[in-house]
């Protein structure tokens, strides 16, 4: 335990910690608490009211207090040089191994995740930053069990650092009694030790910025970059965020996001899995929102088609880039078939964002980097990005972002099996500290678990009728994870099934997804089982 100018670290300084967790990083994150804590209580205090208005049957639409910013002529710094050319962008965990592979995949970005892709046990999220560390002055390594030696290419990725949404305490470390904001702890241990390092190397402090809902938001991140900028002596605009657009209410305020970040912004990404999660949450008292299975709400139905469209001509009228959505799949080592499906799946994906004016996009796994690259080369040739080109044709309305109808879309048996065996599943890995699963070859993260969740609580909620026959119960549902239990212990066998978690994995999957009212976000009741 340290303790420092009423910052308290309830978690283990041992081994390496010690470097990050010095008592000048603990006092600056503390300054960024005491400064901008309030205002991030009062941020996620309008999100509930907002909510409660939904409730009421009030709908989102674009601002009529911002039309001017939207109407206006302006335009986003121009991006660094290695921020340029994007065509290619790998995500995943901070662990040792992870960090390398993905550096050295051939990607042009690797976006390192304290959020999503990451359980936030605390010795997760502290060797993550000594990781992080390693890697910028490049002496990163690690050798495998089996004696595998890992190191960096001579050549690697521009690094992105995603930290924990707004919503999210860092509850091992206290400023003034209280549990510090995520978001603050992983944005400030990250700057305070590695933006002049970085500027040094003639890179920058790149963020991701996730589960935005509104402009406001963002100026308040605009607001903190601000602050630590000056606080440390770093030249405003060094800092480039990049913005995840994965809620429905963020989607109505795309360019006032922008306006607000225009001397950090770093571009837009259409965050696709945790923007469906957004528009069940936001909708789940509303029957005309209920979703079919989640694998027949793809890129290409009306409303999501609507979203990305906006979100391209928008970052293109403002000279910003926008990014494409996450390719999950993992290759099998053993079904050459699997394999040549699932690649012209994501070939087709890659291609239809490339064509549409994406400047990159984004994969899961080494292996799809050629594949992506490929898709964009054809578009893009020897050009860094598209920001050229305009979308006169486009023109998305209010109505056509929140008609979610998905035509000839059904509610499965198959789809609810699914939603609750990777829900568990996933869960169980999380609590495991494993972020970032491979279930089913595909890299699933919280996301993955949200909509799987939010879709079991949607069809319970509204009674849904199988194709069945059946009507969604929470008997039925729990009939089904009984199955769906006996399952997977035969498919792990015994030996990893008494290791692993998948009791408290399925007592916290019918929490968030059986409750009466619906769970804001299911981390926030997995995080007590975790250290």
């Amino acid at each position: 335990m340290a303790t420092t100018e009423q910052v308290e670290v309830k978690g283990p300084v041992a081994g390496r910690a010690g470097e990050v967790l010095t008592q000048e990083a603990l006092d600056f994150v503390g300054r960024l608490q005491r400064e901008f804590g309030g205002r991030r209580q009062q941020l996620l205090a309008a999100r509930d009211e907002r909510q409660a208005r939904i409730d009421a049957g009030e709908m989102p639409d674009f601002l009529s207090s911002t039309s001017s910013v939207r109407s206006s002529e302006w335009s986003v710094a121009v991006a660094p040089h290695d921020l340029q050319d994007r065509r290619v962008e790998i995500t995943g965990p901070t662990d040792r191994k992870m960090l390398i592979n993905a550096l050295n995949s051939g990607a042009r970005v690797f976006m390192a995740d304290f959020e999503d892709a990451n359980s936030p046990t605390w010795s997760n999220l502290v060797e993550g930053q000594v990781n992080l560390i390693d890697a910028i002055e490049r002496r990163l390594t690690f050798t495998s069990p089996e004696g595998k030696e890992y190191r960096l290419n001579e050549k690697v990725a521009t690094l992105l650092v995603r930290p924990r949404g707004w919503h999210l305490d860092e509850r091992h470390v206290l400023v003034g009694g209280r549990p510090i904001s995520g978001s603050l702890f992983d944005f400030g241990l990250y700057f305070f030790h590695n933006a002049k390092r970085l500027l040094g190397k003639g890179s920058g402090p790149y963020f991701y910025l996730p589960k935005l809902e509104s402009h406001l938001e963002a100026r308040l991140w605009n607001d903190v970059f601000n602050f630590a900028q000056d606080a440390l002596g770093v030249p405003r605009g060094a800092i480039r965020a990049t913005v995840l657009i994965e809620t429905i209410l963020a989607a109505f305020e795309m360019e006032e996001i922008l306006y607000e970040l225009r001397d950090h912004s770093g571009g837009l990404n259409a965050g696709r899995w945790d923007y469906i999660f957004s528009i069940i949450k936001k909708f789940r008292n509303r029957s005309d929102f209920v979703l079919p299975d989640r694998v027949q709400v793809t890129m290409t139905v009306p409303f999501m088609r609507a979203y990305t469209e906006l979100l391209v001509k928008t970052c293109n009228r403002r000279r910003e880039h926008e990014m494409g959505g996450m390719a999950a799949f993992i290759p099998s080592r053993r079904d050459a078939e699997v394999n040549r499906v699932a690649l012209a799946k994501v070939k087709e994906d890659k291609d239809r964002e490339a064509g549409d004016g994406f400047d990159g996009t984004w994969v899961a796994h080494p292996d799809l980097v050629p594949t992506a690259t490929e898709a964009f080369d054809r578009v893009l040739g020897s050009r860094p990005n598209q920001l050229d080109r305009q979308r006169p044709d486009v023109h998305v309305t209010a109505a056509q972002l929140i008609d979610v109808r998905v035509p000839g879309g059904t509610v499965t048996e198959a789809g609810l099996r699914l939603n609750v065996s990777v829900g568990i599943q996933y869960i169980e890995s999380w609590m495991r500290g494993v972020g970032a699963a491979a279930i089913n070859n595909l890299m699933e993260d919280v996301a993955t678990a949200e909509i799987s969740r939010s879709q079991v609580w949607q069809w319970c909620r509204h009674a849904a009728r199988l194709v069945e026959g059946s009507t969604v119960t929470s008997d039925l549902v729990r009939e089904i994870a009984d199955a769906e239990m006996a399952s997977l212990r035969e498919r792990y066998g015994e030996e990893v099934w008494k290791k692993g978690r998948f009791g408290e994995a399925r007592e916290v999957f019918e929490e968030v997804a059986l409750a009466e009212a619906f769970p804001a976000f299911l981390t926030l009741a997995a995080q007590r089982y975790i250290d």
